[in-house]
């Protein structure tokens, strides 16, 4: 089973009702989740795990982690910080954490949060309720939603459901489900009346992400290595060198502290 949450744009209303059960759930500071979407760039920070973003009149939109098939952030973490679980949810383990934010770097939905005010902080993003999931909840936002615009299950059954919805109703629906092929598949799904670009989306490719960076990544450990070797050898050539230039003043010292004896 390979779970998945469809959002259907048309039946939100943007009440933030999903938004702050997630607050609640993540113990976030609510007035700081507060002032995160009001400076943001899209709503999401340390404190913000999902938000709602307006798109059009009348049309909202929920934008959290969408927890790829095959993700990017799993394949630029070095240390397995990162893993994609078989039955959907993205996790994030902080004990194995290094800090070296390359997850923000390779997703290309620009989800991770890097937790920047706290003394030791840490990579914060949705998991998809992966705790709520295994005691057979649904996720809180989906629980929580008073328009059923967010639907949990299987995705191969959400997909059908989606399909379902826009042959049913043709005139309501664009003819795509975002989500079901950009880079390689995503675990949420929208489906919308109007293009949902304005999300902050990149151009999508129907390729996944890992299949384009790991090749990169699987070298960065080599390259840093050869970066730590190199500032080894250096450190090394320029102490010798100070050595010999130390040696050569102390010699000339000595022989000019001879001369002058002699001349004494």
């Amino acid at each position: 089973m390979r779970y998945g949450i469809l959002m259907d744009v048309t039946r939100c209303r943007g009440c933030m009702e999903c938004v702050a059960v997630c607050i609640e759930r993540n113990h976030s500071n609510p007035l700081l989740a507060e002032y995160d979407m009001v400076q943001g760039r899209d709503g999401l920070s340390a404190n913000r795990l999902s938000t709602v973003l307006k798109i059009d009149e009348g049309r909202f939109a929920k934008k959290n982690c969408m927890h790829c098939l095959d993700p990017a952030c799993v394949s630029a973490c070095l240390v397995g910080g990162i893993t994609k679980r078989p039955d959907g949810p993205v996790i994030y383990d902080p004990a194995k954490c290094i800090g070296c934010r390359y997850c923000m770097l390779a997703c290309p939905f620009h989800i991770p949060r890097y937790q920047w005010s706290e003394t030791a902080p840490y990579m914060v993003k949705c998991d998809m309720c992966a705790g709520r999931i295994d005691d057979g909840d649904k996720p809180a936002c989906v629980e929580a939603c008073p328009y059923e615009a967010i639907v949990f299950g299987s995705r191969l059954q959400l997909l059908s459901e989606a399909r379902s919805r826009m042959r049913q109703n043709p005139e309501l629906y664009q003819n795509h489900i975002w989500g079901e092929n950009e880079f390689g598949g995503t675990s949420m799904l929208y489906i919308s009346d109007i293009d949902l670009a304005t999300l902050g989306w990149p151009d999508a490719v129907d390729e996944a992400i890992p299949d384009l960076t790991e090749p990169l990544v699987h070298k960065t450990p080599f390259i840093g290595l050869s970066v730590a070797v190199g500032l080894v050898g250096l450190n090394w050539i320029v102490k010798r060198r100070n050595k010999l230039t130390a040696e050569r003043l102390k010699e000339r010292e000595s022989a000019s502290g001879k001369r002058t004896e002699g001349q004494e």
